[in-house]
């Protein structure tokens, strides 16, 4: 079976399609750039509508498909900016009914770890997602993902996002930094280093960045204390979460999983544990409509289907409240 999946949770539309076996025929996405400052959701849910179609079209002539091939359509449900996830489900819901498929709504977060179990082969890792709005540690058990870390304030994604916004880089700002990151002398400027118990925060350590950066400290030597910083905090929890749970893989997922010094760190923290690790790819990492399509396919296959009526979308969608069947 095909299915086809819209992505919509944030800045990026992305379409996909996927079969039950894991052949994936297209990934087309197209990102909101904002002019200045964040995500502004209203602006983002305008982008998706203004580009949907032409999305489609590029998604299925990708393919070399007819829609008449497509099985089933799932959707980015939650958790995400209420606009955004808007257009995406009402996109949905007309083609299920123009097409006469089922439709299936789906956790943005599950999406993200189920494609890279897929993408890794792994059976049961411990997690590491993270992204612009999601920094989270978790494992899979009793047909949840129990989370043994988070954040408690902002995302690492968005930490990197808002810092590199202050330093006038362009977006998105996590890939600048880490290049600029690789230009430092290694120079460490001492930053707040915040972890609570298993859990993060790093608003802290972005006002003191931010505040360092008006007192002229330079530009490379910051973004190497910052990622120094926050990857270390997150390596900590990673590493306590993986002597807890005991897992033989680590996958790690999400936008910001791109970025190679932190590949590094969680990499290292493995093998000193002889725990097997993936790095999902750049392309599939961040948000994409492949992971919507394929974690769709796993519901559909459980018997998981949305009446049109009951498909509303769940803004505060959490990875811990979802009760989900594996296969």
């Amino acid at each position: 079976m095909l299915c086809i999946g819209l992505e919509g949770t944030a800045h990026t539309l992305g379409i996909g399609v996927i079969d039950s076996n894991g052949k994936i025929y297209a990934n087309v996405r197209s990102e909101y750039v904002p002019k200045s400052g964040g995500i502004h959701p209203r602006e983002a849910a305008q982008h998706h509508t203004n580009v949907f179609a032409a999305t489609l079209q590029e998604t299925l002539e990708h393919s070399n498909l007819n829609k008449r091939d497509i099985g089933l359509i799932a959707f980015s449900r939650g958790p995400g900016l209420g606009p955004c996830l808007r257009v995406t489900a009402t996109a949905a819901r007309t083609i299920a009914l123009l097409l006469d498929i089922p439709l299936v709504g789906v956790n943005h977060c599950i999406a993200h770890i189920e494609l890279g179990r897929q993408l890794s082969g792994f059976k049961d890792p411990l997690v590491v997602y993270v992204s612009g709005g999601n920094t989270i540690v978790s494992a899979y058990e009793a047909n949840k993902y129990r989370i043994f870390g988070e954040t408690l304030d902002i995302a690492l994604g968005n930490m990197l996002d808002t810092f590199a916004r202050e330093a006038n880089l362009s977006h998105p700002g996590g890939p600048k930094i880490e290049k600029i990151a690789k230009k430092s002398s290694r120079r460490f400027i001492s930053l707040p280093y915040s972890v609570k118990g298993m859990d993060l925060s790093f608003s802290g350590l972005l006002t003191a960045a931010v505040n360092k950066l008006k007192e002229n400290e330079p530009l490379e030597d910051l973004c190497f204390s910052l990622q120094e910083v926050s990857f270390a905090m997150l390596t900590e929890v990673t590493e306590r979460a993986l002597a807890h749970t005991e897992r033989s893989e680590v996958l790690l997922t999400g936008g910001v999983a791109a970025n190679k010094r932190l590949q590094n760190m969680i990499q290292i923290i493995s093998q000193e544990h002889n725990t097997s690790f993936f790095a999902v790819s750049p392309d599939l990492a961040g948000d994409n409509g492949v992971m919507i399509a394929w974690t769709g396919l796993i519901q559909f296959l459980q018997g998981d289907i949305l009446n049109i009526k009951n498909s509303q979308i769940l803004p505060k969608w959490s990875l811990g409240a979802v009760e989900f069947t594996r296969t």
